[in-house]
């Protein structure tokens, strides 16, 4: 496997990140989350007052790591699903989680994917809607040590409107497709 180009969007320079740093019950539990799609991590930022907003590029190199690469299954939802209810990350032996972002962290659908008013199937429809962007999680320290620091530049202002725009278009776009499938699914 060829070495991957990574990106992570934040408020600092990262040339060391923690892997601890992330909370434990995000989609794929703790670890360092970035993208392969470096125009989607622009996508993630968003100014902060005083704060610089930085790009993080990175290289990992997979070799001898153990990585889980889902895709839009019900075991890429039951993954998501237990590591959001606090359950022990049972896949706790990767190193690396590659798959795809559950889109309702990315658009707002007000908590319902993942709030018991739907049943389970109902709720892995919902997650199948939309876009498909990846992200890597880097969940050992074998891992981040297989990770390479590239460089950083800052975003302008100008920039994240930029893409604060785009994902307001995509987000709409996204939550008339939730709610028409919604409706469906409830017979609304």
């Amino acid at each position: 496997m060829n070495k991957l180009l990574l990106y992570h969007t934040g408020y600092q320079e990262i040339r060391e990140p923690d892997i601890r740093h992330g909370r434990k019950n995000a989609d794929f539990g703790q670890g360092f989350y970035l993208s392969d799609d470096k125009e989607f991590a622009k996508r993630w930022a968003k100014e902060r007052s005083g704060s610089s907003v930085w790009l993080n590029s990175y290289e990992l190199d997979p070799a001898g790591l153990k990585i889980k690469r889902f895709t839009r299954n019900e075991e890429w939802f039951g993954y998501i699903f237990a590591n959001r209810s606090g359950s022990e990350d049972r896949l706790a032996e990767y190193d690396v989680i590659i798959g795809p972002i559950a889109n309702d962290t990315i658009y707002d659908t007000l908590g319902i994917t993942t709030s018991g008013f739907l049943t389970p199937e109902q709720a892995t429809r919902t997650l199948l809607i939309g876009p498909v962007y990846e992200q890597t999680v880097i969940k050992t320290e074998k891992a981040r040590s297989a990770l390479r620091f590239l460089s950083a530049e800052i975003l302008t202002s100008d920039e994240i409107a930029g893409y604060r725009d785009f994902v307001k278009q995509e987000e709409k776009q996204f939550q008339e497709e939730f709610a028409k499938l919604i409706s469906e699914m409830l017979k609304l």
